[in-house]
């Protein structure tokens, strides 16, 4: 959404697909139920404002959402001109001082003149032997390697596969634990290409702790890539897919996990829940 935009301005389709993924994620993290989530959903699809579908999020927390929206502007164009010119005049003060900083600093680590605007060679263009180093870390993250490749990873961090949650999307993923210095108190890893500092919130009632990597991943794999032909739904109408992977509410299978693959679309969302191996649970059509 372009940041000069007001709550009044219409929506276009790509504004509702960003409030359709920031409330995807908000049901993967347990924030809205499958009802809530649904109703919103449709809600979303069908918003006329900007105002509208920010109404739709504004009581979500959404720093690992994949989309970021910015703050839309007041409409009154008075007091929108009213700041302009003082605002423009401070920008344009602190970006001189900046710029005269930045020189100095340059001049300073690099200079080999008398003056900060007077070099007689470019040090940038000496010879400094550092060669390349090209990073290749799993970012294709549901194929049959790259969710291999993302756990391989997590056990590198961490020293194991143990979580209350991994959620998986297409580049990226967002994993809790729990805080090692305060049980009641967990912590949220966003991975992309490598994992991020945690934020921390309060452990849910129900957290359990468990091994998210005893799963048959090729079996899982296969059923995410059929699963908009088993919910009936076009493929080229898929919006979002993710997988979750957490602990079991069965009482019978206790320390296993249980697999969700979500998929969404303008038209409906619906999901898959497996067994460790990869058979059907339940399938909830759109």
């Amino acid at each position: 959404m372009a940041t000069s935009q007001t709550a009044s301005t219409r929506a276009k389709d790509s504004d509702r697909n960003d409030i359709c993924q920031i409330l995807d994620t908000a049901l993967s993290e347990g924030q809205l139920s499958m009802s809530e989530h649904q109703q919103r959903v449709k809600v979303a699809t069908n918003a006329t404002t900007l105002g509208d579908l920010r109404s739709l999020v504004g009581d979500l927390q959404t720093a690992n959402a994949p989309v970021k929206l910015p703050a839309l502007k007041k409409s009154r164009l008075s007091s929108a001109a009213a700041g302009a010119g003082g605002g423009w005049g401070i920008r344009i003060a602190i970006m001189g001082v900046l710029i005269v900083l930045g020189i100095g600093i340059g001049w300073g680590l690099y200079g080999n003149t008398p003056s900060p605007l007077n070099f007689t060679s470019d040090p940038g263009a000496k010879s400094d032997g550092v060669g390349p180093v090209v990073l290749t870390p799993p970012r294709q993250l549901q194929s049959l390697g790259g969710l291999t490749g993302l756990l391989e990873q997590m056990k590198k961090k961490f020293g194991d596969t143990n979580g209350n949650r991994l959620v998986i999307y297409p580049d990226y993923a967002s994993l809790t634990r729990p805080d090692p210095n305060d049980e009641r108190r967990e912590l949220s890893y966003t991975y992309r290409g490598g994992w991020g500092d945690p934020s921390t919130s309060a452990a849910g009632s129900d957290a359990t702790l468990v091994d998210l990597a005893k799963f048959d991943a090729k079996a899982v794999v296969g059923v995410l890539r059929g699963a908009p032909e088993t919910l009936n739904m076009k493929p080229g109408d898929v919006k979002t897919t993710y997988l979750i992977i957490e602990p079991t509410r069965d009482v019978t299978a206790q320390g296993t996990v249980s697999i969700s693959v979500y998929v969404s679309s303008d038209f409906g969302s619906g999901y898959i829940q497996l067994n460790p191996d990869g058979s059907v649970k339940q399938v909830n059509y759109p």
